[in-house]
């Protein structure tokens, strides 16, 4: 069976490299992932500690520089689930897209109210990606 899923994208006029960079570093994301993410901390030499406004959760980045990938795994006390998200080229600037999947206890309503708290998100990233 196939899962439900949404997938968000945005054009962010900066060099893919550096847009690659800044997500590819869990610290930068307190700065941009503004409704889910409140701090992150090192945990090990995978795993970030992070405070959500869910409580405490892990997160681990799973970037390849070379084809834009920043597949990355959250686990919280009640879920957990891999992000698949990409960043690609496009003309002077780059795409960033990421894909969520609904996970199991989550109702497609709830689900869908989450995932739209991520265009908040991704606003601010293209904001803090094309002013600097």
């Amino acid at each position: 069976m196939i899962g439900y899923s949404i997938t968000k994208s945005i054009a962010i006029e900066a060099p893919r490299d550096r847009v690659f960079v800044f997500l590819a570093d869990a610290a930068n994301w307190p700065q941009w992932a503004i409704v889910n993410v409140a701090s992150v901390k090192p945990a090990d030499d995978q795993w970030w500690d992070m405070e959500t406004p869910g409580g405490t959760a892990k997160l681990r980045i799973r970037a390849n520089a070379e084809f834009g990938i920043l597949d990355h795994d959250f686990v919280a006390p009640d879920a957990s689930w891999t992000v698949p998200a990409r960043v690609v080229p496009n003309g002077s600037g780059c795409e960033f897209m990421i894909t969520f999947f609904q996970p199991p206890g989550f109702t497609r309503q709830f689900f869908e109210e989450q995932v739209a708290l991520v265009d908040k998100e991704l606003a601010q990233l293209k904001s803090i990606m094309e002013s600097t």
